[in-house]
């Protein structure tokens, strides 16, 4: 039988087919006219997707290079910050600041946990010379999103600024920038802005511009101040990914066509349909607050959780990704993000029966299938 590849991981995520093929057109040089009107035409989309007036600057690097530009471009040795730790990247937000003499104290929270923004006014009336909270919009290791509008408006009572990683879940789930008091947010291409790996975008508020310039952390290559001085210019301060930043004005254009509202509904629909599939066959959810960015379900008891991946992985070409770290092998992760529909879920899903199946699993073969379509019929358009 001929095997099929299918991601249906939460990064990267499917590419549309003329977004690849724009990587095919010829290669162009990054110091021209020709591409500084590309370039300006991504910064304008990416603002789009950002929900804001402010610049946003994108960088040749993955989605943790633009959290250590935010780091080290607003903050100086010994400043005392807030990070909540919900999973491996809000862990990520402690272990750079960390890395750069940065003082943390870090919220560290089970695993699918929600935060609320009561709990933050607590903890910043306990630690008053905080200077800055670092928070996930959507915590990829275990599906939970956190309230982003409600920290920005404690924030923004405050001196100190809000850091969001928005990696994972902008574009997919709302976190309008400005209107939100977001001072500091990031992202990544390969997620659902729907182009390959290899490009992350940051944007800084007027307040957060405050702290940039009185920043005195070590910083060359993702010093904040010159991709503004370049972004000036109609450029960037050093090579730029020219192929993908082609991808990106390809795939903005989809993004913009569509529109966000319209891309949020979508996330919606394929996460209720995701939910009400694994909840029809008896699973359990992970996180308390779940997104509609992937899905994060506990491996049912008996079943091994490594041979659950491994199987829909090899067997199947089912590339889901399992748990990481205290949940390696107890939990699996389907995502439903950027260039994914309806039948991408029920791939996933008949997958996902056969291997519990096989491993031994009982339930009623089809229940799954049959909750996700009654869901996916309903809002179909």
């Amino acid at each position: 039988m001929i095997k099929k590849y299918y991601l249906l991981s939460p990064g990267p995520t499917p590419v549309p087919a003329d977004v690849l093929s724009a990587a095919a057109e010829p290669i162009i040089h990054h110091r021209t006219s020709e591409f500084s009107e590309i370039f300006m035409e991504v910064t304008e989309g990416l603002k789009y997707v950002f929900s804001t007036k402010q610049d946003v600057f994108v960088l040749t690097a993955s989605g943790t290079g633009a959290m250590e530009t935010a780091v080290i471009s607003t903050l100086c040795a010994g400043d005392k910050v807030i990070t909540i730790n919900g999973g491996k990247f809000g862990e990520r937000w402690g272990q750079i600041c960390q890395a750069y003499g940065v003082e943390v104290k870090e919220i560290i929270l089970e695993w699918g946990e929600p935060y609320s923004k009561e709990q933050l006014v607590d903890e910043l009336k306990a630690n008053p010379d905080v200077k800055a909270v670092f928070a996930a919009l959507s915590e990829t290791s275990s599906g939970t999103v956190y309230d982003i509008q409600g920290y920005g408006e404690v924030l923004a009572q405050s001196e100190a600024i809000l850091v969001v990683d928005g990696i994972s879940g902008l574009g997919a789930t709302p976190c309008p920038m400005d209107e939100w008091k977001v001072d500091v947010l990031v992202a990544g291409s390969q997620k659902s802005f729907m182009i390959p790996p290899g490009l992350a975008y940051i944007s800084f508020s007027p307040k957060a511009w405050d702290f940039v310039e009185k920043s005195t952390l070590p910083k060359y290559y993702f010093n904040a101040k010159k991709y503004k001085k370049s972004l000036g210019k109609q450029t960037t301060p050093y090579t730029p990914a020219v192929s993908l930043i082609i991808q990106q004005k390809k795939a903005l254009e989809l993004i913009k066509s569509l529109g966000l509202e319209k891309l949020f509904e979508h996330h919606r629909i394929l996460g209720d349909a995701t939910r009400a599939a694994v909840k029809a066959i008896g699973l359990e959810l992970l996180s308390k607050s779940p997104g509609n960015i992937l899905t994060a379900v506990k491996v049912p008891a008996g079943i091994d959780g490594l041979k659950l991946v491994k199987t829909m992985q090899g067997k199947y070409m089912a590339y889901i990704a399992g748990g990481q770290d205290p949940y390696k092998g107890k939990m699996f992760r389907i995502a439903h993000l950027g260039y994914m529909g309806g039948f991408d879920i029920i791939i996933a899903l008949s997958a996902l029966e056969m291997t519990l199946s096989e491993l031994g699993y009982e339930f009623e073969g089809g229940s799954s299938l049959k909750a996700a379509e009654d869901i996916l019929k309903e809002n179909w358009e």
